[in-house]
């Protein structure tokens, strides 16, 4: 079986994005609505500006006593998130994930048009079981080469 990629695998193909203006009060309620873990942050034109996730409501906001209300989702973006194309393996964006500690990979076309985020729950467990594979293998090596 041809491994997927990264929009095949996509649960949700709908776009859940915000405007930097809008507050963290509002991105928390466009995510609980769409039962999602993060909202993607876009300028007029719909270029991507950043990401703001579960982790970064609870870190950024709460875990600071910020007023969600009064806070702006451009103050606690994560600002520029790392992407990748359509084209991409589950299991190599998987790994991303687990050695950059993110759980969201917003997925970009080619011209720079943005197509969805991927997730981890959008991975099987093959899927998931080769990433964490190839995680162990890069850290022997990292090991062996000192």
């Amino acid at each position: 079986m041809a491994e997927r990629t990264v929009f095949q695998s996509l649960s949700q193909r709908h776009l859940v994005s915000l405007s930097p203006q809008a507050s963290v009060w509002e991105a928390a309620c466009v995510m609980t609505k769409a039962n999602c873990g993060s909202v993607l942050i876009v300028d007029t034109a719909g270029a991507m500006l950043g990401i703001l996730t579960e982790r970064d409501l609870m870190t950024r906001v709460l875990a600071k006593a910020l007023n969600p209300q009064a806070t702006k989702v451009a103050d606690v973006m994560t600002p520029n998130p790392q992407s990748v194309g359509p084209d991409m393996k589950v299991s190599e964006a998987v790994l991303i994930m687990i050695e950059r500690g993110f759980r969201h990979l917003p997925i970009v076309s080619p011209s720079d048009k943005i197509l969805g985020v991927f997730s981890v729950r959008d991975a099987l467990p093959r899927e998931i079981g080769d990433a964490v594979s190839l995680a162990e293998f890069n850290d022997q090596v990292n090991d062996a080469l000192g």
